[in-house]
């Protein structure tokens, strides 16, 4: 009885290291048939142990059938995940990645332009309110106040011409964002990858929209310059004539006294 719980014990002991080598142990049985000498140490006589030791040896070959068989469903399936991998998927999945990157390409410039648009409209509203303010003051000013307010009116106009020349430079860089998203949707919806190809265009128009609105608020701004440019023409015409008939008057009551 002691050889049977041994030869039991040795069977347990080699069909466990086979299923380690296997790497399923998942498919282990339960720690109530692994432990067989306890079971073989409560029947009653030999034959029955010799029973006990048969059955679980059978249920041992079972475990390791059904573990090779694992092995081999696991192995067609990476077989068959690698076979997938084919050039149109490969394609895909690089054009995905140029679509991802356009679009931050396109994001950040389209921030840029309209930063720089919107720092562009308020210094030329700066520049026309410190205009206005002088042409309302011509005349009544001392010297070195109109002096003042000459030279803050020549650093706003070379605040605006700054600003301009950002503007242009970041327009620059969001149309080469947008011709470059162009591209990436064409080659995703060539490569087949549609849903990739909807979204980069649909990221195009809405940069177009919002890049427009800026337009809108600068061009209107630039509206308002040009009529402050015009009311100066014409309020500084104005002041040299009114001064030109002080002058003309004085002249005629000095010419008047001498008489």
């Amino acid at each position: 009885m002691q050889v049977v719980r041994q030869c039991s014990a040795c069977a347990s002991r080699a069909a466990g290291g086979f299923l380690r080598n296997q790497t399923d142990i998942s498919l282990l049985p339960s720690r109530r048939g692994a432990v067989c000498s306890r079971d073989l140490s409560s029947e009653s006589g030999p034959l029955s142990s010799r029973k006990s030791g048969v059955q679980k040896s059978g249920e041992w070959t079972n475990a390791a059938n059904m573990s090779i068989a694992s092995l081999s469903v696991a192995r067609g399936l990476f077989t068959q995940q690698v076979e997938t991998l084919t050039h149109d998927s490969l394609i895909r999945r690089a054009v995905s990645v140029v679509t991802d990157s356009s679009s931050t390409f396109l994001s950040q410039t389209t921030l840029a332009l309209i930063d720089a648009l919107t720092d562009y409209s308020k210094a030329v509203h700066t520049r026309i309110a410190v205009q206005r303010r002088y042409l309302a003051s011509v005349g009544k000013l001392t010297p070195s106040e109109e002096d003042l307010l000459k030279q803050a009116i020549n650093d706003l106009r070379a605040e605006v011409t700054y600003r301009l020349d950002e503007c242009k430079r970041f327009e620059s860089s969001w149309i080469n964002a947008v011709n470059l998203c162009v591209m990436a949707a064409e080659a995703a919806n060539t490569s087949g990858a549609e849903q990739a190809s909807i979204t980069v265009r649909t990221n195009i128009q809405v940069a177009q929209s919002q890049v427009e609105e800026a337009r809108r608020v600068s061009a209107d701004a630039e509206k308002k310059l040009a009529e402050t440019k015009v009311e100066e023409i014409q309020r500084m015409a104005e002041y040299a004539a009114s001064f030109e008939d002080s002058e003309e008057h004085e002249v005629h009551e000095a010419y008047l006294r001498e008489d």
